[in-house]
């Protein structure tokens, strides 16, 4: 039995990994899929100051709390911001990190440095006027398949402005983890997630397509579920 940690990305709350969380339950893995402050049931907590920090913090507090050990650490779009935090504080138990579809930052850098440049943009005028969230993107800008739209919609909440505009400090600790591995959903263009992909590879990480939008959890769960027990069993 292995235990996995599930970080949503931006907008998205616990909810969007039930799929995954479900097949991998079947086998009698260990799932967490924690909600992150501010954002869907954990909306009436947002504050002006929630930022990046405090979802790592998050995190890690899942972790320490629950006394998780040997982990698959799997972060989504944002959360891959949040999942290379946390390998700072939480090294020890994390056996495998995967990135899904997700930013790849460096040290001292946030997500609006490594953003598309339409992105960035909405990220800095937002700023400029002095937003303390960004309203959710649509699921169909997304690619999330159309069935599932309405619902998407429906459960997406406003991210928190200082998500994005946090820095990561990193140590190295992310590379020092024995196994790494990043997905890329490749039926949703985006030049981050290329640029995270292969910088992956160069660095001799294991890389997977899946042919989906970006919300792999909700597009191809079975698919998903797969390569996450194969990470689980390496």
């Amino acid at each position: 039995m292995a235990t996995f940690v599930l970080v949503h990305g931006a907008w998205h709350g616990g909810w969007c990994w039930r799929r995954v969380a479900r097949l991998l339950a079947q086998d009698g893995h260990e799932i967490f899929a924690p909600t992150l402050t501010g954002l869907c049931e954990r909306s009436h907590l947002l504050r002006p100051d929630t930022d990046l920090a405090t979802h790592i913090l998050d995190i890690v507090n899942e972790m320490k709390w629950q006394k998780l050990d040997n982990v698959v650490l799997v972060g989504h779009s944002y959360g891959g911001m949040v999942i290379s935090g946390v390998a700072e504080a939480m090294e020890s138990a994390i056996a495998s990190f995967v990135m899904l579809d997700a930013f790849f930052p460096e040290s001292g850098e946030a997500l609006v440095d490594i953003a598309p440049p339409a992105v960035r943009e909405g990220i800095l005028a937002a700023q400029r006027a002095g937003a303390a969230t960004m309203p959710p993107r649509s699921a169909a800008m997304f690619h999330v398949n159309e069935r599932d739209r309405a619902f998407v919609d429906a459960q997406c909440t406003p991210q928190p402005l200082g998500c994005m505009l946090g820095k990561v400090a990193l140590s190295g600790a992310r590379e020092r983890i024995a196994r790494k591995s990043y997905i890329r959903a490749s039926a949703y263009p985006n030049p981050s997630f290329d640029a995270g992909r292969e910088k992956a590879r160069s660095r001799g990480w294991c890389t997977y397509e899946v042919a989906c939008g970006h919300d792999v959890m909700l597009d191809a769960p079975e698919r998903l579920a797969a390569i996450l027990k194969g990470e689980a069993a390496a």
